[in-house]
């Protein structure tokens, strides 16, 4: 049950794993992350922002920006997960009901799949349209490579590697991390989806702002960009077996990702950009250019076809169905859980 009648009268916590789970899941499909509202991403980011014109304004030595790296690393993820469990025992203080209410937006704000959808199909519509110069802006807005002269084949590759590299750490990864708080939830209150997901989604806020080789995060971004790797790493590989199942030719996708995922430079993005190459018959990679620097990424999957956009809309709801399924698999695990306890 989503609302348990005792809980209520006893005045305990009411966000149980399995309603706050769908119901999140929900909320995104349907409204996602409305423009103009306010965002957790948004406070995180602020606080990146600033935490990283102080130290760079500083001109540290090397050695104390890596320092400041991992405290700027662990202080947003700790911090961001911790926030979200204050915010629930504040508003269950107040209420029960505000505080399953509460805990329902945090997480359905964690999970990015109809953010991405929108994203991409904003794109997609002015490339329809034969409205290049409009796809390039909207483009710009969602990638960090110059989209100033991208021709109508270079704009549609980078949505599908948007939507591909997306896949992971934008909707398998926070409901991967929601999945795990909710089990562990079950054996130590205290813990449960939204604080994961929390963490899990300032971990990821971090790599797209400071996780870079070049200046100025060379030092200051190493931690955050590790650690990131490490905890997508896991659920990347769960996208790639996922999507090679729905494909329905798992042999092929996984040939075709041991071939050529482990030449890119990530150790993840690669892989999952791999497995949806695979799974259309597409081909991801080539030369990007990041502020006029040509940069040459390795080519992922054979090019059986060309992307088109009705190829992209195939990605999306692949990850539609993927995520679909996991979290069919974490209420039917969490029921069980709980009709033997």
């Amino acid at each position: 049950m989503w609302f348990e009648p005792e809980a209520l009268k006893n005045g305990e916590i009411l966000i149980q794993p399995v309603g706050i789970l769908t119901a999140a899941a929900g909320l995104d499909f349907l409204i996602g992350d409305p423009w103009g509202w306010p965002h957790p991403v948004q406070l995180m980011g602020w606080c990146i922002s600033t935490y990283s014109r102080a130290v760079t304004k500083a001109a540290w030595p090397s050695w104390l920006e890596r320092v400041a790296g991992v405290g700027l690393g662990l202080g947003l993820i700790i911090g961001s997960g911790a926030a979200g469990w204050a915010l629930l025992w504040l508003t269950q203080a107040l209420h029960p009901a505000l505080a399953w209410a509460t805990g329902l937006v945090l997480l359905a704000s964690c999970f990015a799949g109809r953010s991405l959808r929108r994203a991409a199909e904003d794109v997609l519509v002015s490339v329809e349209q034969g409205n290049l110069a409009l796809a390039r802006q909207k483009l710009a807005l969602y990638v960090g490579r110059d989209t100033a002269n991208l021709s109508e084949a270079e704009i549609l590759r980078a949505v599908m590697e948007t939507v591909s590299e997306n896949a992971t750490d934008g909707v398998m990864a926070p409901l991967f991390y929601a999945v795990i708080g909710a089990f562990l939830g079950e054996f130590l209150p205290g813990i449960g989806s939204v604080p994961l997901a929390l963490a899990y989604k300032a971990a990821s806020t971090l790599d797209s702002m400071v996780g870079y080789k070049e200046p100025p995060y060379t030092y200051l971004g190493w931690f955050s960009a590790r650690l990131e790797d490490a905890l997508t790493w896991l659920p990347c590989r769960l996208v790639v077996f996922t999507i090679a199942l729905l494909s329905g030719q798992p042999r092929r996708v996984w040939q075709v990702c041991q071939r050529d995922a482990i030449a890119d430079p990530s150790p993840n993005a690669g892989w999952s950009e791999c497995a949806y190459a695979a799974a259309l018959g597409v081909q991801l990679g080539g030369v990007n250019r990041y502020r006029g620097v040509v940069k040459a990424k390795p080519l992922l999957g054979d090019a059986l076809a060309p992307i088109t956009p009705q190829k992209i809309r195939q990605a999306l709801q692949l990850t539609q169905y993927m995520f679909l399924v996991w979290l069919c698999l974490a209420v039917a695990g969490l029921t069980g859980l709980n009709l033997v306890h």
